[in-house]
């Protein structure tokens, strides 16, 4: 019985053993958000407007207790598609980051802007 013991013992030991990789720490999670928040809010800033009908706004990040952290104001000029899946893809990613690291919000409902317009060739929120 020692025997096979000292005989099992190893090869539990082996297929316990953990595998950090793909493992990210919340520091490399933090970090590929601001990437991708950086990415949106450029694409977003280069948009320009001409009339008011071309602005639009799309709900921004995840509160971990539901709702978006703000609106992303932008114009028709940018290819809108990419920006929306980028938006889509922040929003999730921020939401799933929530969930693994237990992070936690005002809770604040926040509200949507009342219009858009555009000033000066950018648009603009209305609150």
């Amino acid at each position: 019985m020692k025997r096979l013991f000292i005989f099992l013992l190893p090869l539990v030991l082996m297929s316990t053993k953990c595998d950090d990789e793909g493992v990210s720490s919340q520091e490399d999670d933090q970090k590929a958000l601001t990437e991708l928040q950086t990415k949106i809010e450029t694409l977003a800033a280069s948009s320009e407007c001409n009339e008011t009908t071309t602005c639009k706004y799309i709900a921004f990040g995840s509160k971990p207790c539901g709702g978006p952290w703000s609106y992303l104001i932008y114009s028709t000029s940018i290819d809108v598609e990419a920006l929306e899946t980028l938006v889509y893809e922040y929003n999730e990613k921020q939401a799933d980051y929530n969930k693994k690291w237990g992070t936690f919000s005002d809770c604040m409902f926040v509200s949507p802007p009342k219009e858009v317009t555009c000033e000066n060739n950018t648009c603009i929120a209305i609150y």
